[in-house]
């Protein structure tokens, strides 16, 4: 017979809460965790993922920091209401509506794949929101776009046939476990979450529709570089170096308008916190703890 201690061992663990808002009638899914005063982190998700994509992250650092993670419209638990015209424009337009709504006026941006487009739109809109930028494969720099994304960016109307085998499981597959030095350290439920909401009615017609949208977001690169000179934020470069869409080039190129950036490249693909999170994380909560006390 095991005797129960009297006291439980302590454990850092957070409590996650799982929510939706109303944004201009469209209902965002979000996780929350983390006390309100300590430095906010919001983190933004990439393709084809959503806010899960973090659950590790806001476990690592959701005792001692406020991190909120919402789904883009049509992503993940967010509605995909119909009539909205999905681009990247629109995207950023109810995130920034989010951020007003949960009243954060001050925060690190973590910016990944997708994140980079919206979350630069909002720094352009609302500079005075954002204390520091994490950057983890968010490409902002033409030399960061491999051949692969160049092809993907040239693509327009009437050449959806070129979009639909990137929205399939082997293709969500491949962005976790491509370019990762140790495959049996990604999950696999990642990529079957994503694939879950990819297959959902509508939801490919989206992505389509955002595929053929992303040249906008090379368009706005001089402009989201110049912000970046202009206003010198904190800056963490934390990047998957075999990324086979964002390559190094990209990483490196930050540097040249924020040159006291840091820097950390990491043997491993596009998703590097899947496999590199014990390393990543104690970076990002170290940056916190100095670009996140200009956030509370």
């Amino acid at each position: 017979m095991h005797l129960r201690r009297k006291e439980a061992c302590e454990m850092d663990v957070p409590n996650v809460a799982h929510r939706s808002v109303d944004v201009d009638g469209v209902r965002v899914f979000y996780r929350e965790a983390g006390p309100r005063d300590a430095p906010t982190l919001l983190l933004l998700h990439g393709f084809p993922s959503a806010s899960h994509q973090f659950t590790r992250l806001i476990d690592a650092l959701g005792t001692r920091y406020h991190l909120v993670a919402p789904d883009y419209p049509g992503f993940g638990h967010s509605e995909a209401p119909a009539g909205f015209g999905y681009s990247f424009d629109r995207l950023a337009d109810v995130v920034e509506g989010f951020v007003d709504a949960l009243g954060l006026d001050r925060f690190v941006l973590y910016a990944f794949d997708f994140g980079a487009p919206v979350g630069f739109r909002l720094a352009v809109r609302r500079p005075e929101w954002i204390a520091g930028l994490v950057v983890q494969n968010g490409n902002v720099y033409e030399e960061g776009l491999s051949e692969a994304a160049r092809g993907f960016v040239a693509l327009g109307p009437g050449e959806e046939d070129q979009v639909l085998p990137l929205l399939t499981l082997e293709a969500t597959r491949g962005q976790y476990e491509g370019g990762a030095s140790d495959p049996a350290a990604v999950a696999p439920d990642g990529w079957t979450l994503d694939q879950h909401f990819l297959d959902l009615p509508g939801r490919k017609e989206i992505q389509i529709a955002l595929a053929f949208n992303y040249k906008s977001n090379v368009a706005l690169y001089p402009e989201w570089q110049a912000w970046l000179r202009e206003h010198r934020p904190p800056t963490l470069i934390v990047w998957g170096r075999n990324d086979p869409f964002f390559v190094e080039e990209g990483a490196r190129a930050f540097l040249k308008d924020v040159p006291d950036a840091e820097l950390h490249l990491f043997d491993t693909g596009h998703f590097a916190l899947e496999e590199k999170l014990p390393q990543i994380a104690p970076l990002v909560a170290d940056f916190l703890e100095r670009a996140g006390k200009d956030s509370k």
